[in-house]
């Protein structure tokens, strides 16, 4: 049967490693060697410890080896204020307790806590029906530095969309400007603030002319919404939820269309002055025929007045 305990008195002068206080060694079950905890043993030896399969301990007060347990039977030495006798697990009271779903020993106090049984880990009371569900997402390594999250001793954050980073992960990759989810580009963060801050720069920063109306096709990163939006150098803001975490799908589509536009009515303007250049012409040559036949009209009336007049015919 399961048991952990946490106990202060009789305890041994504060010994153990960088990981752990604890008044004792662990006797490895792979290899017989002794080491403070199974983290020291991973990092001398080539092969990990199984926390699990601990069975004997060696008191560090009177070197007694024995069955693992929490006070020495031989001088009465507490091993440690906590003790979990399923991870094996020695250490000073941290309010720690052990999940059964989880499978290992978390810090609490257990109060604060509760077990996700789709992600399958242990979060926060405040994250109770406000987080999203990402199934066994404790069982993936940190995206970040590739190594374990669900037995690391390095606390996990929770991103918006669900997946998991180590904190510390976290940390620098925020500081280093880095603010999109490493699996699925989704924010980690709150943007609210850098999107009004974008918004502001975008409209004292208008596009040259030859790039003022152009649209292009996008992907919202944080909504999933397809959209066509202006097209800016600072950024393309989606029209579903004001996100700036975007990405570009194809090339500029109004530009190229301007362009055909601006072709189709230059030739249109073309043809209307050509077609205008020809009215007149022909306007012209008619007025010019026009000109032509009156003054051969008036040279008949002019020749007919002068013409001598003929005797009567006779009878």
């Amino acid at each position: 049967m399961h048991q952990s305990h946490n106990l202060c008195e009789n305890m041994a002068s504060p010994v153990g490693c960088e990981h752990y206080v604890r008044s004792c060694l662990l006797k490895a079950p792979c290899c017989g060697k002794l080491y403070v905890c199974r983290l020291c043993h991973d990092a001398e030896e080539n092969h990990e410890m199984d926390r699990f399969k601990v069975r004997e301990v060696q008191c560090s007060e009177c070197q007694t080896v024995q069955e693992a347990q929490q006070t020495c039977q031989q001088c009465n030495v507490n091993f440690g204020e906590y003790y979990c006798d399923i991870c094996h697990l020695f250490d000073k009271n941290k309010k720690q307790y052990h999940c059964l779903p989880c499978g290992i020993c978390r810090i609490g106090p257990r109060e604060k806590y509760f077990h996700c049984e789709k992600c399958n880990l242990c979060l926060a009371q405040d994250l109770r029906g406000n987080h999203k569900c990402v199934e066994n997402v404790s069982r993936q390594n940190c995206p970040v530095c590739m190594e374990d999250i669900h037995t690391s001793r390095i606390g996990a954050h929770v991103l918006p969309c669900g997946h998991l980073l180590h904190k510390t992960c976290f940390d620098d990759m925020v500081r280093t400007g880095a603010y999109r989810c490493p699996l699925c580009m989704h924010s980690a963060c709150s943007m609210e603030y850098h999107w009004k801050q974008i918004d502001k720069e975008i409209s004292l920063s208008p596009m040259p002319t030859e790039y003022q109306g152009a649209t292009v096709k996008i992907l919202c990163n944080d909504c999933q919404t397809h959209c066509t939006v202006p097209f800016h150098v600072l950024g393309m803001k989606c029209t579903g939820c004001g996100s700036y975490n975007t990405a570009q799908d194809g090339g500029l589509i109004q530009q190229q269309q301007g362009g055909e536009q601006q072709q189709e009515e230059q030739q249109q303007q073309g043809d209307e002055e050509e077609e205008q250049q020809q009215e007149e012409e022909e306007e012209e040559q008619q007025q010019q025929q026009e000109e032509e036949q009156q003054e051969e009209e008036e040279q008949e009336d002019i020749e007919t007045d002068t013409e001598p007049e003929q005797p009567p015919t006779p009878h």
